[in-house]
């Protein structure tokens, strides 16, 4: 890496982790919609809708932080997966009240329903509170190119070990992940979902080389070699599953 690269994503880190810092822990959702490979076109109608119909209304309705994504890599492909943010719960009540009165929106969403063949196998909700360390949605920068995603999950044995890893990033490994290129979208603990109790956070990189690197980069790094070695963090202590997809932001994904 060259040191006008370096000083560059060393300006981006601080920048986001200021954005970051600011403002209490915000309420996100994550939709995923299951696909299937098949010759109905389910995807391409499912993308029609979402970039035509639902992200206009989650717009009018007040959502943040809006994010649209394809599986890249990962177990249960193909599917989207949407992201959404909120300034608190009733934040997010009051915009899906405000997407059951929308009449366009509701008209478009009837109309989807009743098109010809299946839109989506099945889709499955989690929504995440934002960590004190990371409480809001930082999207990347503009670039010429669509980034590549990379969405982890930490499973915990108990409310206490899963409590342990959040004060972890909170005190120490977010920092060394913006140091290392490891770049964070968001951090959020699952307060409604499936395998709990869980993390789940969204990483972006320029490519799939970058990716390599900066995990290389964070497995080396120092400050990350004493983190977790600090008594109680190691991850035999405290994660008992780690799950990980890659993502491609669709094309009219804001955060791409």
């Amino acid at each position: 890496m060259t040191r006008r690269k370096v000083i560059a994503t060393a300006a981006v880190a601080a920048v986001a982790s200021a954005q970051a810092a600011a403002g209490p822990p915000q309420t996100l959702l994550l939709r995923r919609y299951q696909l299937r490979n098949s010759g109905d076109a389910m995807g391409t109608t499912l993308a029609k809708f979402l970039e035509a119909s639902k992200r206009p209304a989650l717009e009018r309705a007040g959502a943040q932080g809006l994010g649209f994504f394809s599986s890249f890599i990962g177990p249960d492909t193909p599917y989207y997966l949407t992201l959404e943010s909120y300034p608190s719960l009733a934040a997010l009540e009051e915009g899906m009240n405000r997407l059951a009165a929308d009449r366009k929106f509701q008209a478009e969403l009837a109309a989807f329903n009743k098109a010809p063949g299946q839109r989506f196998v099945r889709y499955s909700t989690q929504i995440l509170k934002g960590f004190t360390g990371f409480p809001g949605v930082v999207a990347p920068p503009p670039a010429k190119t669509p980034r590549l995603f990379e969405l982890r999950t930490y499973e915990s044995d108990d409310a206490t070990s899963l409590a342990e890893k959040i004060r972890m990033f909170n005190e120490g490994e977010i920092a060394i992940f913006q140091k290392t290129g490891l770049n964070p979208v968001f951090f959020g603990e699952t307060i409604i979902g499936e395998k709990q109790p869980n993390l789940t956070y969204l990483l972006w990189y320029d490519s799939l080389a970058a990716r390599e690197a900066n995990w290389s980069r964070f497995i080396a790094h120092p400050e990350w070699l004493k983190l977790r070695a600090t008594p109680g963090w190691s991850d035999a202590e405290i994660v008992s599953n780690i799950s990980n997809s890659l993502l491609r932001p669709l094309p009219f994904s804001p955060i791409r």
